[in-house]
């Protein structure tokens, strides 16, 4: 069995599909499998990889900055303020965020908003690395 999956942004829809299995890591929860007829279930979601196993059995896999997941019997939305599909991920592009996120925590270590972008950039490279 199937259920609906959609990742939603500010700026669009990233993502739409029929999907037997989402894996996603929630704040305070760990990593968890989400399955037709999961119980509802709402969670904040940690910088982390989300994977998506589609009915075909390819597996979508998406680097996602933050948010919250919601899971109905028969669907599961990922809305973020930032996630990218993992095959998309310009490297050059995390490098380089990644090289500011570094220098901005050398003028400033408490920066909060520089390690948080150093954490990101470090995700994206890291599951970008393992395609």
């Amino acid at each position: 069995m199937s259920f609906a999956v959609e990742f939603v942004s500010p700026e669009s829809l990233l993502y739409s599909g029929e999907s037997t299995q989402v894996v996603a890591r929630t704040r305070g929860g760990g990593e968890i499998a989400f399955l037709t007829g999961h119980e509802p279930f709402i969670g904040s979601l940690l910088a982390s990889e989300v994977r998506v196993t589609e009915v075909s059995g390819d597996i979508a896999s998406f680097a996602v900055r933050s948010g919250f997941v919601s899971v109905t019997g028969t669907s599961v939305t990922v809305l973020s303020d930032e996630a990218t599909l993992v095959d998309d991920i310009d490297v050059a592009v995390a490098k380089a965020d990644l090289d500011a996120a570094l220098e901005a925590l050398k003028a400033n270590e408490d920066d909060k908003f520089a390690a948080q972008d150093k954490q990101w950039a470090e995700l994206k490279l890291r599951l970008a690395s393992s395609d």
